[in-house]
């Protein structure tokens, strides 16, 4: 459900990208570790996993378990089965998935962009009028576009090669999500910097996305790949649509409105980002009103805040402090985990869907891939 042209949230990535390893239902850090399995045990594994009818299985197989193998993420049932839920939800397990409209969209794109920069349409229509390195116009090749893949070479060929092109869009190509989990290319790109892909990169990070091995290897890396000590893999996939923490963060501006009696939409953004400290969002503000009741000053406060994005702000004296006082007033435990109220937007978005329906039915996807392998979902 993420979008190709995408509405983003403004979320940084963390400079650091932990490895998570996760087992059984509740995505915690295992205790002890049992014999890992074998490439070939995991790949089998996988196999028992595939919803029935899946093409190209041992390649599926395969891919995966590279990823797991190379992220160093434990192989269970439980954690396979997060990462086929979610890359049916995204795609129907489809490396490169067909569009529906996306020409349509791509227009759409095209002139948003012409018409916020004052360019004449009629000027970019001669430019996409001229001949694309496969021949035909770049025109033509918007019309008959098929998968976010193909967008993404067209608008790559545009950029580099029609002044206008570099005009309409710098170095940015629209085309923010792809492959069979619609993992951001900025993630993947970040994510690459970080740690060792594990395969030859002929061309760039961005078309390795579109590649089954590598829209599976970054889809993994995002969804499993950093510590979260949720109740429930629910909540992971909540974050996998919100970004990372936002199921945790939501659960604190629910303490926060406990705590300070003010409503807060629960979003999972801590920060207004863009925004000095001057001139606080939300939930920040919220925040300052108890600085006195949790013995930290503004600046201490907008400190601890910069962490949401990060393991370490679930440990943090704020996030703690505020959690005692809100379960002071409400007496009774709150939930550190809440699915985030975030209406979805964009192109390929043509009804009302939020994060919580995005978690929800990957969550039943995920329940069904256990049944096939036998496991409980309640483990």
């Amino acid at each position: 459900m993420h979008s190709i042209l995408r509405l983003t949230r403004a979320r940084t990535w963390s400079a650091a990208i932990t490895l998570s390893l996760l087992a059984g239902c509740s995505g915690t850090i295992r205790d002890f570790e049992p014999t890992p399995l074998s490439p070939t045990e995991v790949r089998a594994q996988v196999l028992r996993l595939l919803p029935s009818g899946t093409a190209d299985r041992e390649g599926w197989a395969a891919d995966i378990q590279v990823a797991f193998t190379s992220l160093e993420i434990t192989p269970s049932a439980s954690n396979l089965c997060a990462a086929l839920a979610v890359a049916e939800q995204e795609s129907g397990l489809t490396a490169d998935p067909p569009v529906a409209g996306l020409p349509k969209m791509a227009w759409s794109e095209i002139e948003r962009r012409a018409d916020r920069l004052g360019v004449p349409m009629l000027a970019v229509r001669i430019a996409l009028k001229l001949p694309s390195p496969n021949g035909d116009s770049y025109g033509e090749r918007l019309d008959t576009v098929r998968t976010e893949r193909e967008l993404s070479l067209i608008f790559e060929d545009f950029i580099s090669m029609v002044p206008l092109g570099k005009r309409l869009f710098g170095d940015l190509n629209p085309v923010r999500t792809g492959g069979a989990m619609q993992v951001s290319v900025a993630f993947a790109e970040h994510h690459a910097r970080a740690r060792t892909y594990p395969y030859l990169v002929t061309d760039s990070i961005r078309r390795e996305v579109f590649t089954r091995h590598g829209g599976m290897y970054f889809g993994i890396a995002h969804l499993l790949d950093y510590p979260a000590n949720y109740e429930s893999p629910l909540y992971r996939f909540a974050d996998f649509n919100a970004g990372r923490y936002a199921s945790r963060n939501a659960a604190f501006q629910k303490a926060v409105s406990a705590a300070s009696g003010i409503r807060l939409v629960l979003d999972g953004d801590l920060i207004a980002y863009g925004r000095s400290a001057s001139d606080p969002g939300a939930t920040e503000r919220a925040v300052r009103t108890l600085s006195e009741s949790i013995d930290m000053d503004d600046g201490a406060i907008r400190r601890a805040l910069e962490d949401n994005d990060s393991d370490a702000f679930g440990e943090s004296r704020l996030y703690k402090r505020v959690f005692e006082l809100a379960e002071k007033h409400e007496r009774r435990a709150l939930p550190r985990a809440v699915l985030p109220q975030i209406a979805l937007a964009g192109p390929k978005i043509s009804r009302k869907l939020t994060t919580a329906w995005f978690a929800k039915r990957v969550d039943t996807r995920y329940r069904r891939c256990l049944a096939r392998g036998g496991a409980s979902s309640n483990a």
